[in-house]
């Protein structure tokens, strides 16, 4: 994609949001850089700024959780940096839940960031570019959207509802010359993951943000990543529900 607009990365400090942010970051783009954790946040944009040597990636502290923050967020990044023609929406939590755990702080976190913290950024977004009749957006989903397991109930609820809202949002804008595009990302190697048992079946974190890159150009609408993961999660999805609420997955 060529274009001398900034990009905005929500959930850029760590795993695949600082990994794209360095992608756009060596394509010449101007990446405004969002995440909660300030010291972590500012460490991957002079990481980005070092190698390229010259000023390129921009830090802005936001809590994604935070859902009135997105709009004023956006306009200060514009006024300070100029146009924003792309957004990519990566902030997610996924909290370890208990089987026998039910903890609505831990869900209603879920659902702020995962949910709510797209819709809060799409919507600013979306103003801005339907008044421009151009832009893009790209929310990272997962692939566990597609069934309500037992392990995380409400990470898979909160993406399907993210997933939803993006088919909405480009069925809005799409006939405005909006792009918006939804990827539905497999196991990735990421801090979040930590500690599951996922090295040597996961892509790397760089991988995963090669792979939303592609999409975007090929101006995908909905985009497996990797792409195995359509067919895997076609099956799961066929599976009958008596036959699936007695999997361990």
């Amino acid at each position: 994609m060529v274009s001398t607009g900034t990009c905005i990365v929500v959930g850029a400090s760590s795993g695949i949001g600082a990994a794209l942010a360095r992608r756009l970051a060596l394509a010449g783009r101007k990446v405004a850089m969002l995440a909660r954790r300030e010291s972590e946040l500012r460490a991957q944009t002079v990481a980005i700024n070092d190698v390229l040597g010259r000023e390129a990636a921009f830090a802005f502290t936001h809590d994604a959780a935070d859902l009135e923050a997105a709009e004023p967020t956006f306009a200060r990044i514009e006024q300070e940096l100029g146009t924003v023609d792309e957004v990519h929406y990566l902030a997610g939590v996924m909290p370890d839940v208990a089987i026998d755990e039910f903890d609505l702080d831990k869900d209603r976190l879920q659902v702020e960031v995962n949910m709510l913290g797209c819709i809060a950024w799409g919507n600013a977004a979306a103003r801005r570019f339907l008044e421009r009749k151009a832009g893009c957006f790209v929310g990272v989903s997962s692939v566990a959207q597609d069934r309500g397991r037992v392990g995380r109930p409400v990470y898979n609820a909160s993406k399907a509802g993210m997933d939803t809202y993006l088919e909405a949002l480009r069925n809005r804008l799409w006939r405005h010359g909006v792009q918006v595009t939804t990827i539905r990302m497999g196991q990735v190697l990421t801090p979040m993951t930590a500690g599951l048992g996922l090295e040597g079946k996961a892509i790397t974190a760089d991988r995963a943000a090669e792979l939303i890159v592609k999409a975007r150009d090929a101006k995908k609408t909905i985009a497996y990543t990797p792409w195995k993961w359509r067919p895997i999660m076609w099956a799961i999805r066929n599976v009958p529900s008596f036959v699936f609420r007695k999997l361990s997955i």
